[in-house]
Order: C-alpha cells, then structure tokens, then sequence
C-alpha cells in the first residue's frame, strides 16, 4: 500500500518540528543552523579562494583544527576571530543583522 506524502512548506515544517518562535526548543534550533550557515559559509569562501584549512590558519594566525572545527559546526567562533578572517584574508568587513 502506497502512502501518500503531504508537502508542507519549510516555515511549516519548521514550526512542526521545533514550535513557535520564542520558544527554548526553537531558538536553540535557529542558533544552531546560524552557526551551520557561518561554518558553511566560511568554507565556501576559503574554497572560493583557493585556501585549504591550513592556509586560511596560518594567514589568520590559528589553527587548521579551529578551522575544520568552525566549517563543521562543531566549535563556537569568536566575533573578533571572524571578523579577522574576513579582513585579513578575505579582504571583506563582516557586517551583522539583530532581528527582535
């Protein structure tokens, strides 16, 4: 027997899966999938560049682990080492949006 699937779209899901905005469950998703997004966006930058991890390390003085650890959502980053990378390396200035 064949099951059909119900397409829901991605707000929806969202609040399906993690509720309402506010909420402890929902705003420790959003933190978490900022810091995936900063890691994957870091990673997109650094290969856009031609840079391994250990390159990106050593021309922004840490270590290619720190980096693997960022690039993997797997370590928190400081505001101040982001924004060094970003000008040092990338040659860019980090710019942030507060929603509230």
């Amino acid at each position: 027997m064949k099951r059909k699937t119900k397409i829901v779209d991605f707000d929806d899901h969202i609040l399906q899966q993690y509720g309402e905005k506010g909420t402890k469950k929902r705003d420790s998703f959003e933190e978490g999938f900022e810091a995936f997004k900063l890691g994957i966006m870091l990673q997109e930058m650094r290969k856009d560049k031609g840079l391994t991890q250990e390159q990106l390390a050593q021309k922004c003085g840490t270590t290619k682990n720190y980096i693997s650890r960022i690039e993997n959502n797997a370590s928190d980053i400081r505001l101040s080492t982001l924004m060094r990378i970003i000008r040092e390396v990338f040659g860019g200035h980090l710019k942030l949006n507060v929603e509230v």
